[in-house]
């Protein structure tokens, strides 16, 4: 498992490590060609097992998890990364709507297509490892194509806020934007996700309330620039 040498991006900041767990040799050399080729990012280790990458990797910003591993489903293993604060991008073949907005469920920060080119893998790490929301277009179109009918009802204040954080803001700079607290604006974020919550749609995670809200009209895949990265002069928080 060998890593890239360590190199300063332009800004002068050491780039974010990447761990890629994929079953298929030639999935891993390609991705890691692309990533290669990204002054902000530095692939720390890769293999076939999670457990054993990450061991190797501890320090990994960002984990590009191949949803499909050696002959099942590993969504219980992308809970449990999840759940102990890993940013894992599901990167996978599987692309049918149900299977990614369970992974957007268990806590994945982006779901990723096989099928995807560079200029999106390198998109959603980046956004990933800076904890910014990015869609590629597989992910737009399950999004965009589901139409649960259990809306919870969200407030104005709350849907700007939402906007203004989807939108690369921190919460100190959607506070700025709207005149209220830093402490409002979280507010304003708990609440929508204890409503969806409370609808029985879960949305722990950054990426899996965009989801939700994009699935119900309440953000449009535009008003984020779903198909590209967006700039910031803040850096943004989760």
């Amino acid at each position: 498992m060998d890593a890239d040498p360590v190199a300063e991006d332009v800004t002068g900041e050491q780039p974010a490590g990447v761990a890629i767990v994929d079953d298929h040799p030639v999935v891993i050399d390609g991705v890691r060609g692309w990533l290669a080729g990204e002054p902000g990012l530095r692939v720390l280790a890769t293999g076939d097992d999670p457990d054993v990458v990450l061991r190797a990797a501890p320090e990994a910003e960002v984990v590009l998890l191949d949803l499909w591993l050696h002959g099942r489903m590993v969504l219980d293993k992308l809970a449990e990364l999840s759940r102990a604060g890993r940013r894992v991008v599901v990167y996978s073949e599987h692309t049918d709507p149900e299977t990614m907005l369970a992974a957007l469920d268990a806590g994945a920060v982006a779901f990723l297509a096989k099928h995807e080119g560079r200029e999106h893998c390198v998109a959603t790490v980046l956004a990933a490892a800076s904890d910014r929301p990015y869609v590629p277009p597989a992910l737009a179109g399950a999004i965009v194509g589901d139409h649960r009918p259990d809306r919870p009802a969200l407030s104005d204040k709350e849907r700007e806020a939402l906007l203004l954080w989807f939108q690369s803001m921190s919460k100190a700079s959607v506070a700025r934007r709207m005149r209220i607290s830093e402490h409002t604006v979280k507010q304003y974020v708990d609440r929508a996700r204890i409503k969806y919550t409370r609808a029985g749609r879960p949305a722990a995670t950054k990426a899996a309330l965009l989801a939700r809200a994009i699935e119900d009209g309440l953000v449009r895949p535009e008003d984020i620039g779903i198909y590209r990265s967006q700039a910031s002069a803040d850096r943004p928080t989760p």
